[in-house]
């Protein structure tokens, strides 16, 4: 079966707008935006302290194939993320030390795959940010299909080329491109206000009218 390819422009961020994301954590982003579009917590980073933030591309890849993965990262460009629909299926790996590499050489911001890779302790070497669904031995399929930069579902959420993808130990938030100036917006004011918070805390202010506090029922 043919690999797919669709035509799906999309602005580009600038350098200093992506620089304003990298300090949005995804947890900020995904209560500005009624806690939704975050990731299940099936997608981690492959090691503690990768961090991701930058513009999707996506793949979405037949069980266990990774044909379309080989195609699309000669058409990657610097500081995109690579986002996998690989249907969550942990039983093969659809990536590995060689995509990886490739990726790594493209110098994108990292990658994100609802599916298994394997070469897991290369790849920690190598540093490009990777947060998965799982890591099995099992080599890949070829041939069978798949699409790139169409609409695909990672992680459980929707995914379209040029939305932003946060990513840290949490997990990873995806923020739609058309959203993007009022949800950093509103992030930058939600960071701004925790850590008001944490003053006050800090200095023992009383906070107790802050938080709701349950119906309590004292039981003798």
């Amino acid at each position: 079966m043919p690999v797919q390819i669709f035509s799906n422009e999309f602005t580009v961020l600038s350098a200093s707008k992506l620089a304003q994301w990298a300090t949005i954590p995804p947890a900020i982003a995904g209560d500005v935006m009624n806690r939704q579009n975050v990731m299940a917590g099936r997608i981690s980073p492959l090691s503690q302290g990768m961090t991701i933030a930058g513009q999707a591309r996506t793949v979405s890849v037949l069980a266990g194939d990774n044909a379309a993965l080989h195609e699309v990262i000669g058409r990657l460009r610097q500081k995109e993320v690579l986002v996998i629909d690989a249907a969550n299926y942990d039983d093969r790996a659809v990536w590995g030390g060689i995509l990886n590499t490739r990726a790594k050489l493209r110098n994108i911001s990292g990658v994100v795959l609802d599916g298994a890779a394997r070469d897991a302790a290369e790849m920690r070497e190598m540093g490009l940010p990777v947060f998965l669904s799982a890591l099995s031995p099992a080599g890949p399929h070829k041939g069978w299909g798949g699409s790139i930069d169409d609409r695909i579902s990672c992680g459980g959420v929707v995914v379209m080329p040029g939305d932003i993808i946060l990513g840290d130990d949490d997990g990873v938030t995806v923020v739609p491109l058309a959203r993007a100036d009022v949800v950093l917006e509103a992030s930058l004011a939600r960071l701004a206000y925790e850590a008001e918070i944490l003053e006050k805390l800090a200095t023992g202010a009383d906070m107790s009218g802050l938080f709701p506090s349950p119906e309590l029922e004292i039981m003798s």
